[in-house]
């Protein structure tokens, strides 16, 4: 499985909600994706309760059978909603891609 992870730092406030908030919004609207769309085999979201200034506030753990499929996912209509949004409210973003073993 090729798991495909993402970390957000979040605005403190943005969209006229605060970072608790957008944070919720995140974790609910990208869990339900699975069942949505086809390519996604397991999808986990996480709301971070580490205070710590390096952390980030939330990240999305999922899992596609390829390449392929992860870049069907990110074109998803479903999907590009949701990312239009997180766009928004975020101050950055990482990514991570790799091969379960």
């Amino acid at each position: 499985m090729l798991k495909h992870i993402v970390a957000w730092k979040l605005k403190a406030e943005a969209e006229g909600k605060s970072k608790t908030e957008n944070a919720a919004w995140m974790k609910k609207h990208l869990e339900a994706l699975y069942g949505v769309i086809p390519e996604l085999k397991a999808l986990e979201v996480g709301i971070n309760i580490n205070p710590s200034e390096m952390a980030y506030d939330a990240v999305l753990t999922s899992s596609f059978e390829d390449e392929k499929a992860l870049e069907r996912y990110k074109i998803h209509p479903e999907h590009v909603k949701i990312s239009s949004y997180c766009e928004k409210i975020r101050e950055s973003r990482v990514v991570v891609d790799y091969w379960e073993e």
